[in-house]
């Protein structure tokens, strides 16, 4: 094992915050769990910097099965086989790890890769062709785990892990994203009590008051670095830290433990990178950028619903209006751009940017398809909705069906997100061009499977070469976007944008500068099912559209088409 020094002092003041008298304890407890880590991995030289060419791919390890190899051997053998690692260059697994609900987000073990979808062995080897990311599900933990298990069992240090609340606590301030009980009974050693269960009775809260339990997550964060994640993702970081008489989201001890995990991967693995997912509102998301020196990357949750609005409505008004008071990270941060993910489209983010028609007119079009809405719990008992889960493909299915317009609308959305400042994600489904399974969700009984579809390499790779398809359309569409997107200097995440003016609600524009290139830009969509007219600025006047070389400027006057989208480039 290599020896890597750590300074604990540099985190002391972090652990006298959050733990007061116990940030001795605390400091013992960190230094004890990082000396138990195989650091020598966290070390390996890699780019410390963002370019135009970090694309994500977003999947679960058992996207894809097959008679001859395990799942992660098969998405590996998918992923050469269609050449995505020349255009995809980091491959985001979600939860890996042996579980018991909630499709891997209700962990049993963090430390082992779920036997049924291969071996660690299998990760690294997709590894070789692309960066990883990995989930670290922080908040919660099985009731099937170990750890809660000896919870039950009253052994020490678990019995202070999970998080005990007499049932007649006032609890009614407490922020729910769901609309099911806050607290579920169990029986321990000491009888039966009530424990804290954000999401579900079999997703238990983990107790970060608690500094063992800090120290133990500290030591799996730095694990899945060694085990070549270049990014992690904290899954549901808002709820992390508890306090009752507050409203448990978003607290100072919750941003404090993001930035002590940011000091840590600082000294021992700096060019790790934190991604902190939380579906809420866009000023509370974008706090957890700190000053710069919390998480390295933030979702971008207010744009898979502002696009779907766009094009419902054939108004862009909202999302104009939202990327004209886009304020550009921190230095040395980013924006995680994405449309559509393993979860339902988050409407929370939509707060404050459109009003109740336009929301109750998403909900009743995913009615429409045969989606569903998920609810979350308010103060007063009553449920509000929290995601539409749909294919976000299916969610942009024309009134006529016409499935070249199907296609154009949803690559138009793929390219405004590839275009924003950033870096771009692509879900699994996204790129194959996967609509609604209305049967998996109805068999299973649960919403969110209609956008979680399993396929087998085989039946796959039939959809992708039936060149007829939707599927072959959307796939061939995006591969074509990104192979000319990795190409731009103009989209590297650190490049200038700039809200531009369109003088049509129907049309999005914004222009992205790379200034040590000079590349500069243009991107302007149509949301409307009607051609519009646009004028440009003088110096695109005579510009070429990268996405379409028959692309037409007449004296500065460009028509873009139905859902067209353009990169023009002055």
């Amino acid at each position: 094992m290599q020896t890597v020094s750590f300074d604990i002092s540099k985190i002391q003041q972090r652990l006298d915050r959050l733990y007061g008298d116990r940030a001795t304890e605390a400091a013992e407890a960190i230094s004890t769990a990082i000396e138990q880590v195989a650091l020598e991995a966290l070390t390996t030289p890699t780019s410390d910097t963002y370019d135009e060419r970090d694309v994500v791919l977003i999947t679960y390890g058992d996207q894809i099965r097959s008679a001859s190899h395990n799942p992660l051997q098969t998405l590996h053998q998918f992923l050469n086989h269609w050449q995505l690692p020349s255009l995809i260059n980091t491959v985001h697994f979600l939860p890996c790890f042996p579980y018991t609900s909630d499709d891997g987000f209700s962990v049993v073990d963090y430390r082992q890769v779920d036997p049924d979808l291969g071996t660690w062995d299998d990760v690294h080897a997709i590894g070789q062709d692309c960066r990883l990311m990995l989930d670290l599900v922080l908040n919660h933990i099985s009731q099937a785990s170990d750890w809660f298990q000896k919870y039950l069992a009253g052994d020490s240090p678990y019995d202070q892990f999970f998080i005990e609340v007499d049932p007649e606590t006032d609890l009614s301030a407490v922020t729910r994203p769901r609309s099911l009980p806050l607290l579920h009974e169990f029986e321990t050693h000491r009888g039966n009590r009530w424990v804290w269960t954000t999401f579900s009775r079999d997703q238990v809260d983990l107790n970060y008051a608690e500094p063992a339990l800090l120290a133990e997550m500290l030591a799996i964060l730095l694990e899945y670095v060694a085990h070549g994640a270049r990014i992690v993702r904290l899954d549901a970081i808002a709820y992390l830290w508890k306090q009752i008489g507050t409203n448990c989201i978003h607290l100072e001890q919750t941003h404090e433990v993001v930035k002590l995990m940011r000091d840590v991967l600082d000294q021992l693995a700096p060019t790790a990178l934190l991604l902190t997912e939380t579906n809420v509102p866009h000023e509370e998301n974008v706090s957890y950028f700190g000053d710069g020196d919390e998480a390295h990357m933030v979702y971008q949750f207010s744009l898979p619903p502002l696009l779907l609005d766009a094009f419902l409505n054939e108004d862009a008004l909202p999302l104009k209006r939202w990327l004209e008071n886009l304020q550009s990270p921190p230095r040395g941060t980013t924006y995680f751009n994405f449309t559509a993910s393993h979860d339902g489209v988050g409407v929370r983010p939509l707060e404050g940017h459109v009003d109740g028609d336009r929301l109750q007119r998403m909900v009743d079009k995913v009615h429409s398809l045969g989606g569903a809405i998920g609810t979350r719990r308010q103060p007063d008992g009553s449920d509000t909705p929290y995601e539409m889960n749909v294919s976000y493909l299916s969610a942009l299915t024309p009134d006529d069906g016409d499935q070249q317009a199907h296609a154009r609308r949803f690559l138009t959305t793929q390219a405004v997100m590839l275009a924003l400042q950033g870096v771009p994600a692509v879900y699994f489904h996204s790129l194959v061009g996967t609509e609604n399974d209305l049967e998996g969700m109805q068999s299973s009984g649960i919403p969110r499977r209609i956008n979680r579809r399993k396929f087998q390499l085989d039946e796959l790779n039939d959809r992708l070469n039936d060149e007829k398809s939707l599927a072959r359309k959307v796939f061939d569409g995006v591969r074509n976007l990104l192979k000319i997107r990795t190409q731009q200097p103009a989209f590297h995440p650190g490049a200038e944008q700039t809200y531009w003016e369109t003088q049509s609600d129907h049309v999005l524009g914004f222009e992205r500068k790379n200034t040590q290139t000079g590349q500069t830009i243009l991107v302007a969509a149509n949301f409307s099912d009607e051609p519009t007219v646009i004028h440009l600025p003088t110096e695109y006047a005579a510009a070429g559209d990268l996405l379409d070389e028959s692309t037409k400027i007449d004296e500065g006057r460009l028509t873009l088409s139905p859902a067209q989208i353009v990169w023009l480039q002055s």
